[in-house]
């Protein structure tokens, strides 16, 4: 038996986290099979574990974003979630993006990667905070 969707209605901001979480996930496990694969000299001295370090990141974010998405369906439409989701999405593109290019290229971005880590954590603050609530 089939439940007709209009019954159970997914907020947009839940699909699109929940979509993200997915296709991040995808980019993490094709990242992973890159750093472990491709030849050392199209990575930077020790940029390898850079890299792997980078995928990681992502594979960690990936079910934090899902959970941000089933939370929207589950709790509804929140501050604290929507704003949870965000900064794990733009953290991970962020950190991940530049500790993979430090990885591959050798140089730095500044203050990319801390900012996106910053993000992260913060995203990580608004999702207790969100627990917390009523």
């Amino acid at each position: 038996m089939t439940v007709p969707a209009s019954l159970f209605p997914v907020p947009r901001a839940a699909r699109l986290f929940l979509a993200l979480g997915g296709l991040l996930g995808l980019l993490s496990v094709a990242g992973g099979a890159l750093a472990a694969h491709l030849p050392d000299v199209l990575f930077a001295p020790s940029g390898r574990a850079l890299a792997r370090e980078a995928v990681q990141m992502g594979m960690w974010h990936a079910p934090a974003l899902l959970a941000v998405g089933i939370l929207l369906c589950v709790r509804g439409r929140r501050v604290p979630l929507l704003l949870a989701g965000w900064g794990f999405a733009l953290g991970v593109v962020l950190f991940s993006g530049a500790v993979a290019w430090t990885g591959v290229t050798g140089r730095h971005l500044g203050p990319v990667a801390p900012t996106g880590g910053s993000l992260l954590m913060l995203a990580w603050l608004l999702l207790a905070v969100d627990g917390l609530r009523r």
